[in-house]
C-alpha cells in the first residue's frame, strides 16, 4: 500500500509492507506536479502495490493564487451576477467596513470574469414544469461569442435545473457542437443536484475549473505509475479523506479540492482508537499553514459545504478544517512600526527558507528554529542537504527593525507557537469543549518543533507526536475506506402522505449507486442521511441518520423523532410540534479496505533514556542552555526524555520544551505533558 499527500511544500509518500513503513520526501514542483508523485513512488517502489491512495491540495491552491484556466459560466437570463453576489454573509470584522469586497467579487479577483458569465433564457419553475422554453438560437449566439474567446471550458447552472435537467443537458449538447468535443463541460444538476443556486453555481465553476486541472495531471501520474511496474488502484482521496478509484473522481473533481487536511484527521483517529485518544485536537503544521480540526469522542465533525476562502462555497462533503498562516516555511516580516510579525506569507519549497541555500533571502519559522537549536544543520530531511545556519543568520540581520537579533528569534518561534495555539483554542471554543480533556494530535514535518511550546499557552491535557509525524497525512490515506455516494435535493415534509416520495428518492440514488460498483456492491449495507430543518426555517440540521430498512409510515415516525434529537443536540432546543422539511437526502456504499494497523505493545514503567548527545540551545532564554537529543529510532517503549531535550528522526524533529516530559506509548507515539499533568 502507498499513501502520497501532494502538499503546497513537500510531497509525503509512504508505504507499507509486511507490516514496515517506508517514508520519502519530495519538494512539490509548481511546474510539474505529477513529476514529484512518481519521483517519490520511484524512490519507495510500486512494482508490487495493490492500491496507491492519492491526496493533494493543488486545485486548491490553484483557486487561492488564482493560477486558473479561462472558463465561462452559463446561468439563466438575469442571474449571471450571482457569482458576485455570492449569499451576501460578511465575515464579523467587516460588518462595519464599507470598503470590504469580496475577495472573489467582480472589484477583485473574480473567479470567472463578468463578460464570461452569459445569460440564457429558459427558466424551470421550482417544481420541475417548463415556464420558458429554452431559447436555442439566442444560446448558440452567446457560445459563438465564448468561442471567440477562446474558454477552455463551460460551467452550466440553471435555475431550478436540480428538479428537472432538461435544459441543462440540451445546453451540454450545444457546448460541444459549437465549441467542439474537447471543450469541458460540467452541469449542476449531474455535478450538484442541491437547492440554492448560488452554492450551486460556485460548485459547477470550481467543478469544470478541475477537470481542466486534474485531467492532464491524472493522465500522467497514471501514465507514470504504470512506467514504474504499479499494476494496481489508483485512487484519490476526497475533501472527507474517502477514496475513489482516479477515473470516477474526476468526473465531479470539485470533491477532491481539500483532500490532505481530511487525511491527517482520519490519521489521528486511527491512531487515537488504538491508543485509548478519543477526544482529539489535530494541527497538521506544513510548511505553509496549520491546519486544526476537531475529534470528539472518536468522531470528526463533517460538514455538507465548505468555503475555500469567505462565502466561496462547495457542495461537498469534508472534514471540518480550520487553516492558520503560520507553519515552518512562514515568513518573518516587520510591522510598519518595527515589530516582528510572523506570516501569513510563506516561502514555498522554492526558494524555500534562507537556511536551504535555494535563493530565498527571508527569514522564516524554519530559520529561527535552527539557530535556536532545535534543527540539526547536517541531518535535516534524512540528510539529503545540509542547512546553512550563516544564510539564516544573515535573513534575521537583514530586517529593518531596531529589534535585537537574539530577540528577533526568539521572537518568531513564539509568535509562531502562538498564532498556532490561537487557532486552536478557537476550534475548541467554537465547539464548546473543554481544552483542558483534550489530547492534541501534532503532525506535519513542524509539528513536533513547534506545538509542544503552545503547552506554555494552552491548558491542554498532553501533546501527542505520532509515529512518522512528518508524513503522518499520507499514513492516513491507508486508514481509509472506499466510499460511493450520492445525493438529490427536494422539499418534502415529512409525514404518512409522503412516505412513498421519500422512499423513491432513497431507492432511486440507491440502485445508480449499485449499478456502478456492480459486483462490488455485493453484501454492502447502504447509509443514509438526510438534511433537513423545521417548516419555515431557511437553514438545515445535516446528517439526521435514516435508520436500516424500507421507509414505511412507522419508521417514518422514527426518522422524524432522530431528526429532532440531532436539532436538539446540536442546539440545545426541541420543537416537537414542528413539522420537519427534508432538502438534501444522501446514500453511501462504503467498500471496506485495507488499512495500516497500529497494534499496541505491552506497557512498561517510564525508565529514563539515554541521550545521544548534548546541543546547545540559543535564543530562548537570555543564556545559552545545554539540552540533550535522542535518537527516536532508538528510543523504546517506556523511554522518558525530561525537558530541554531534542528528539529527531528522519524526516521530523520534536522539540520537549522546559519543564516537560516525554514518553514513548504503545504504538511508538511521543506522549508529551507539563508541570503537575507529567
Amino acid at each position: 500500500m502507498i499513501g502520497v499527500d501532494v502538499g503546497g511544500t513537500f510531497t509525503d509518500v509512504v508505504a507499507i509492507r509486511d507490516g514496515r513503513v517506508e517514508v520519502t520526501k519530495v519538494p512539490s514542483g509548481r511546474t510539474d506536479p505529477a513529476g514529484s508523485v512518481v519521483e517519490g513512488a520511484r524512490r519507495l517502489g510500486v512494482d508490487d502495490s495493490a492500491v496507491f491512495n492519492h491526496a493533494s491540495t493543488m486545485g486548491l491552491n490553484a483557486v487561492l493564487e488564482r493560477r486558473l484556466p479561462k472558463v465561462a459560466l452559463l446561468t439563466t437570463d438575469g442571474f449571471r451576477d450571482v457569482l458576485d453576489r455570492g449569499s451576501v454573509h460578511r465575515p464579523l470584522d467587516a460588518q462595519t467596513d464599507p470598503s470590504w469586497r469580496r475577495t472573489f467579487g467582480d472589484a477583485a479577483r473574480p473567479i470567472v470574469p463578468r463578460y464570461l458569465r452569459r445569460g440564457i433564457r429558459e427558466r424551470m419553475t421550482a417544481d420541475g414544469g417548463t415556464l420558458l422554453e429554452l431559447d436555442e438560437a439566442q444560446a448558440r449566439h452567446e457560445l459563438e461569442i465564448l468561442a471567440r474567446c477562446e474558454v477552455e471550458g463551460v460551467a452550466i447552472c440553471l435555475i431550478n435545473a436540480y428538479v428537472n435537467p432538461a435544459h441543462e443537458e440540451r445546453l451540454r449538447e450545444l457546448v460541444h457542437e459549437v465549441l467542439g468535443d474537447d471543450v469541458h463541460v460540467s452541469i449542476s444538476s449531474a455535478t450538484s443536484p442541491l437547492a440554492k443556486e448560488y452554492e450551486r453555481a460556485s460548485t459547477t465553476v470550481v467543478d469544470v475549473i478541475m477537470k481542466l486541472l486534474f485531467g492532464d495531471y491524472a493522465t500522467t501520474l497514471d501514465r507514470g505509475l504504470g512506467g514504474l511496474g504499479f499494476a494496481g488502484q489508483l485512487n484519490f482521496a476526497d475533501c472527507a479523506a474517502n477514496l475513489l478509484p482516479w477515473d470516477e473522481a474526476l468526473e465531479r473533481p470539485f470533491r477532491i479540492l481539500f483532500a490532505g487536511p481530511a487525511a491527517g484527521t482520519v490519521s489521528s483517529n486511527h491512531l487515537g482508537q488504538a491508543i485509548g485518544r478519543r477526544d482529539l485536537l489535530c494541527a497538521d503544521v506544513g510548511g505553509t499553514s496549520t491546519d486544526v480540526s476537531i475529534i470528539v469522542d472518536g468522531r470528526p465533525f463533517v460538514q455538507n459545504t465548505f468555503e475555500i476562502e469567505h462565502d466561496l462555497i462547495i457542495n461537498a462533503l469534508s472534514t471540518e478544517v480550520s487553516s492558520v498562516g503560520a507553519g515552518g516555511g512562514s515568513l518573518v516580516t516587520v510591522s510598519s512600526s518595527g515589530g516582528i510579525l510572523v506570516g501569513p506569507g510563506s516561502a514555498g519549497a522554492e526558494p524555500g527558507p534562507a537556511c536551504y541555500g535555494r535563493g530565498g533571502t527571508q527569514p522564516t519559522v524554519t530559520d529561527a528554529a535552527l539557530l535556536i537549536g532545535i534543527l540539526d544543520a547536517d541531518g535535516f530531511a534524512g540528510g539529503e542537504f545540509a542547512l546553512d545556519v550563516e544564510a539564516a543568520t544573515r535573513a534575521f540581520e537583514r530586517l529593518d527593525t531596531p529589534v535585537p537579533l537574539v530577540d528577533r528569534v526568539r521572537t518568531a518561534y513564539r509568535l509562531a507557537v502562538a498564532h498556532m495555539a490561537e487557532e486552536i483554542l478557537n476550534v475548541a471554543v467554537r465547539h464548546g469543549v473543554d481544552i483542558r480533556d483534550f489530547a492534541l494530535m501534532s503532525y506535519g514535518a513542524a509539528g513536533g518543533m513547534l506545538l509542544p511550546a503552545a503547552m506554555d499557552l494552552l491548558p491542554l491535557k498532553e501533546v501527542v507526536v505520532p509515529p512518522h509525524p512528518g508524513l503522518f497525512s499520507a499514513l492516513g490515506l491507508l486508514s481509509a475506506d472506499q466510499v460511493y455516494s450520492e445525493s438529490e435535493s427536494a422539499y418534502v415534509v415529512f409525514g404518512e402522505h409522503t412516505v412513498d416520495e421519500v422512499a423513491a428518492v432513497y431507492d432511486r440514488m440507491e440502485a445508480r449507486l449499485r449499478e456502478r460498483l456492480g459486483a462490488a456492491a455485493e453484501g454492502v449495507t447502504a447509509r443514509r442521511s438526510f438534511d433537513g430543518r423545521l417548516v419555515g426555517q431557511s437553514w438545515e440540521t445535516p446528517f439526521v441518520p435514516i435508520p436500516d430498512g424500507p421507509i414505511t409510515a412507522e419508521s417514518m415516525g422514527a426518522i422524524v423523532a432522530g431528526f429532532h434529537d440531532a436539532y436538539e443536540a446540536r442546539n440545545g432546543n426541541r420543537f416537537d410540534a414542528f413539522p420537519v422539511e427534508g432538502v438534501t437526502y444522501r446514500v453511501e456504499l462504503v467498500v471496506p479496505a485495507e488499512k495500516v494497523e497500529y497494534v499496541p505493545a505491552e506497557p512498561v514503567e517510564p525508565f529514563t533514556a539515554t541521550p545521544e548527545g548534548t546541543i546547545t540551545l540559543s535564543y530562548l532564554t537570555d543564556e545559552p542552555v545545554q539540552a540533550e537529543w535522542f535518537s527516536r529510532g532508538n528510543l523504546g517503549i517506556g523511554a522518558q526524555v525530561t525537558g530541554p531535550a531534542v528528539i529527531r528522526e528522519e524526516l521530523s524533529t520534536t522539540f520537549v520544551s522546559f519543564g516537560q516530559t516525554a514518553v514513548v506509548g504503545t504504538c511508538g507515539e511521543i506522549i508529551i505533558t507539563t508541570g503537575s499533568r507529567a
